[in-house]
């Protein structure tokens, strides 16, 4: 049996009330998951904790079998995480910048210059590879930080929102990438309120309400599971309206 992506088991955190309850995922290698769910529904939190920037309370997460709570480190070496709020050194040129990540990676010079280019040519930063990127707008920030996400070529990339403010140029961009990068074997599990997105470019989708994972498959199966044979806007409210019932 292939060995997931990712596997969640038992996930738990609460702040001054529980957010994620007893959560359990798992995401196939080469497959591109959106997790959607409303506002306050747990998405960020869960992610947070995947790509170890927030420690959970309870349960186990595995990448590609390594036990990130036990082997952060290891774990990390085989993701990148994307935020919807891009985090770049303005006195850096991305040209600098995917170096300097590199680095840290400890990614062989000759091939991170290799990758920088062919990142910047990918997403359309060619015309600004040497500029700094403190005079960026946001749309090309993020693309920085996405090209920085994947310079070490991760297995699996987790992604928070990120065409949220990108004009539709950009978000093109950055959708033809994470495509390419799943057709190259690649994992993508990715949050978004664009459901349009989430219904062109997932194959599985799951659905996340009060810390829960409400329901879960591909359009077709969320379609059975709603009884509802419309877009994924209207299947989506229909299932938070089932369980908000419930």
């Amino acid at each position: 049996m292939a060995v997931p992506a990712l596997a969640i088991t038992g996930l738990a955190k609460a702040f001054d009330r529980p957010i994620v309850h007893d959560f359990d995922l798992q995401v196939a290698a080469g497959e591109f998951y959106a997790l959607l769910g409303p506002n306050g529904a747990g998405k960020t939190t869960i992610l947070r904790m995947v790509a170890g920037l927030l420690p959970p309370d309870a349960g186990r997460i595995d990448i590609f079998g390594i036990d990130a709570l036990a082997d952060p480190v290891g774990a990390k070496r085989l993701m990148a995480w994307v935020s919807d709020e891009p985090m770049v050194y303005d006195r850096l040129t991305p040209m600098e910048y995917l170096e300097f990540v590199a680095g840290l990676w400890q990614v062989e010079p000759a091939r991170a210059t290799r990758t920088a280019h062919e990142l910047i040519d990918w997403l359309g930063l060619a015309p600004h590879a040497d500029q700094l990127c403190g005079g960026f707008s946001k749309g090309m920030l993020q693309k920085v930080a996405l090209a920085g996400a994947l310079v070490h070529d991760p297995q699996l990339i987790i992604l928070d929102e990120p065409l949220t403010g990108l004009d539709a140029g950009s978000a093109r961009q950055v959708k033809d990438v994470l495509l390419e990068k799943v057709r190259q074997g690649g994992t993508v599990i990715m949050t978004t309120h664009i459901l349009e997105v989430a219904e062109r470019m997932a194959e599985r989708i799951g659905v996340i309400a009060g810390g829960r994972l409400i329901a879960e498959g591909s359009l077709e199966q969320l379609r059975t599971r709603s009884g509802t044979d419309g877009t994924l806007e209207e299947i989506f409210l229909t299932l938070v309206a089932e369980d908000s019932k419930a």
